[in-house]
């Protein structure tokens, strides 16, 4: 039995803070020992305590002064938009039929989906995530590409293939049935095997034809358990336009809802400009609002309302999410502190605490998983980064007069980005600093 001893300062929430100073939220271990054994954490706490119950010859690698915390976990990305980010457009739809469905077409190819999937691991693993939930493209390609890369990391992915038979390019269309023959085979080539998770992903009302969302449901019905991913109002062209497409649903949700495509493990995109008809009918069926702020602000989508669908008699289920190609970081502290600037301008406050719990232990909530990543529990997957707050000369000049727990977050999110992310390990294998995940 391998198993390691990691030290360093210890932080794992144990819920959502309810507000900056509530300590009880969160364990914090100045000089603290993560166990780990065969990719399972199997204690945490005082170092010395941990070091007294483990084998005698347990090997320690210390990471002090550093910070060690879970994984981070993004909820909304696009595999095969790497090579689109930061391109210039004025809005969603414009920046869809410009960069993003021609980009997608070269997915048909295996190589250039292989080649795709390794550049995504590498990257999201240099910025401390080691878990996503993702888009691949149509092409089964594409998905089988992304699921074996996962397998040979040994990490826990969510993603599936893309479903979409109108509104793109010939290159990029399938049909009802090749979608969902297609997704039924991609589950039975890659559900559950190593830690991977298959979402049944049409790709949004606009992209589906009634047919194919029957599908979609169709799979639903036959695959309870399995994710379901898509987008919902993220602008307003885009709300006009799906309604224009489906006239007899009562607004943009209700197309989703008439499909039976709401639960607890559905995750929708954006969702920036909900009536209350439809922030009710999400809160009711337990679905996942997706927050995406460096999206929403660079294709000028809108403010998401954080707090008014958190404040509501019904609250809504949020998770936050990069949201690559269409926002313009990798790092889940830009993604942060762009949610807190908007939060800002809305007049509201997203504190530190509240952030770092976001991108771990709540984003891991929001996909029923947090029995496996998103904290540093004992007995969840050994997922977790070392993380540098002095990672730059600026970083570490304002490092001098930080104070608390809290200010160090503040500052990892309003400062940090990759090089604040020391090391990366994915159940227990160090990723950033081994080229390819390998050692």
């Amino acid at each position: 039995m391998t198993s390691t001893l990691y030290r360093g300062r210890l932080l794992s929430f144990r819920r959502a803070p309810r507000d900056a100073h509530d300590h009880d939220s969160y364990l914090f271990e100045e000089d603290g020992g993560l166990l780990v054994e065969n990719g399972m954490i199997v204690a945490m706490g005082d170092f010395q305590a941990v070091r007294a119950d483990a084998a005698d010859d347990v090997e320690v690698i210390d990471h002090r002064p550093h910070l060690i915390l879970p994984g981070l976990i993004d909820t909304h990305v696009h595999f095969p938009q790497m090579q689109v980010i930061g391109s210039y457009a004025a809005n969603l739809l414009e920046w869809l039929d410009t960069y993003t469905f021609p980009e997608e077409c070269r997915f048909v190819e295996t190589a250039h989906a292989t080649r795709i999937a390794t550049q995504f691991f590498d990257e999201f693993f240099r910025q401390g995530t080691t878990t996503a939930v993702a888009y691949c493209s149509v092409h089964k390609a594409s998905a089988d590409a992304f699921f074996a890369e996962s397998l040979k990391r040994g990490s826990l992915m969510i993603a599936g293939k893309v479903m979409m038979d109108r509104g793109a390019p010939q290159g990029l269309l399938d049909t009802a049935q090749i979608g969902y023959d297609e997704t039924r085979q991609v589950i039975a080539d890659w559900h559950g095997r190593g830690r991977n998770h298959v979402a049944i992903t049409p790709r949004f009302a606009i992209t589906s034809t009634p047919e194919q969302m029957g599908a979609a449901q169709t799979l639903a019905r036959e695959f309870p358990d399995l994710y379901i991913q898509t987008h919902l109002s993220e602008n307003r062209d885009e709300i006009a336009y799906t309604c224009s497409l489906y006239p007899d649903a009562a607004d943009y949700t209700d197309i989703y809802d008439r499909y039976g495509l709401l639960g607890q493990k559905s995750l929708f995109g954006h969702a920036i400009h909900l009536s209350e008809r439809e922030a009710d009918a999400l809160s009711d069926s337990g679905s996942v609002l997706v927050h995406c702020p460096t999206s929403n602000l660079f294709l000028g989508s809108g403010l998401f309302p954080m707090r008014t669908y958190q404040r509501r008699d019904k609250p809504l289920r949020i998770a936050v999410a990069t949201d690559i190609g269409g926002g313009t970081s990798y790092s889940m502290l830009k993604t942060l502190d762009e949610a807190y600037k908007i939060q800002q301008l809305l007049g509201e406050r997203l504190n530190p605490l509240e952030s770092a719990y976001m991108m771990t232990r709540g984003n891991a909530e929001a996909l029923s998983l947090e029995d496996r990543i998103g904290t540093l529990e004992p007995g969840t997957d050994a997922d977790f980064i070392v993380v540098d707050s002095a990672a730059t000369p600026a970083m570490k000049l304002r490092m001098e007069t930080v104070r608390s727990i809290g200010e160090e977050l503040f500052l990892l999110q309003a400062l940090g980005d990759d090089r604040a992310i020391a090391e990366t390990y994915v159940a227990g294998r160090p990723m950033k600093s081994v080229a390819g995940g390998t050692d």
